[in-house]
């Protein structure tokens, strides 16, 4: 055993490093969701790293923390960007969130359920579409499936889906009619609440599973569209 503990005595200075680098990474990764780097952008160690005060080592660890997220690609001799996502990804994301979000719900005990998180997110998307916000409007969707994951009361399926939501937002940030994308969903995140106010788990799954293969068809639409509009673009260049 005193070996043992030697040897995590020797570790002990990884601990600081690796909590910093774990809270930097969460800072970008919530940048990159708000869409403070676009995808694309390219990530300046020496930028970034002075702006929050950090080492370069940690910095990297961050990154490779992201990486292994796939909301950033290093690319060799060139840095680290933020990922453009592919068709494929979207469709895999969306097959992930159907796993997991439609198990969530088939999954919920005996009501009453605690909805409070998600009444919060469909009070906040409303007051989004008032003021005609509709970046924000996707954000208060996206509260909503969190909030919705978060009734599993686990902490690894957040943790999944944390990611899973995070590099969901890389395809939002690309296209280009966000009203048209998001504003279908307000009315459709409210009768999933009623349902499940109502006890009615079965209802809301069945409402989820359409809303999730809806919201695929419209968003691979419109990325589709948005990205074949960039590669015409680029090639006229």
């Amino acid at each position: 055993m005193a070996e043992q503990l030697a040897g995590l005595a020797d570790d002990r200075a990884l601990l600081g490093r690796t909590s910093t680098a774990e809270r930097v990474a969460d800072i970008l990764r919530s940048r990159i969701a708000e869409g403070y780097f676009p995808p694309g952008t390219r990530l300046a160690e020496d930028s970034i790293g002075g702006a929050l005060g950090v080492s370069r080592n940690t910095l990297r660890e961050a990154f490779r923390l992201l990486t292994h997220e796939r909301l950033l690609v290093h690319e060799l001799n060139r840095g680290v960007f933020v990922r453009v996502l592919t068709v494929e990804d979207v469709e895999d994301i969306y097959r992930t969130r159907t796993l997991v979000e439609c198990a969530v719900v088939r999954g919920l005990g005996e009501p009453p359920y605690a909805l409070e998180g998600l009444r919060a997110s469909v009070v906040e998307g409303q007051l989004a579409a008032v003021e005609n916000d509709w970046k924000k409007l996707g954000t208060a969707n996206i509260h909503f499936h969190r909030e919705l994951v978060a009734l599993a009361a686990s902490a690894r399926t957040d943790e999944l889906m944390r990611s899973v939501f995070a590099e969901l937002r890389l395809a939002f940030h690309l296209v280009d009619e966000p009203r048209r994308l998001h504003e279908p969903y307000l009315q459709r995140n409210r009768q999933i609440l009623q349902a499940l106010e109502a006890g009615d788990k079965a209802g809301a799954e069945r409402l989820l599973t359409t809303y999730l293969d809806d919201s695929l068809e419209r968003v691979v639409e419109a990325y589709r569209r948005r990205v074949g509009e960039d590669r015409a673009l680029r090639s006229t260049q």
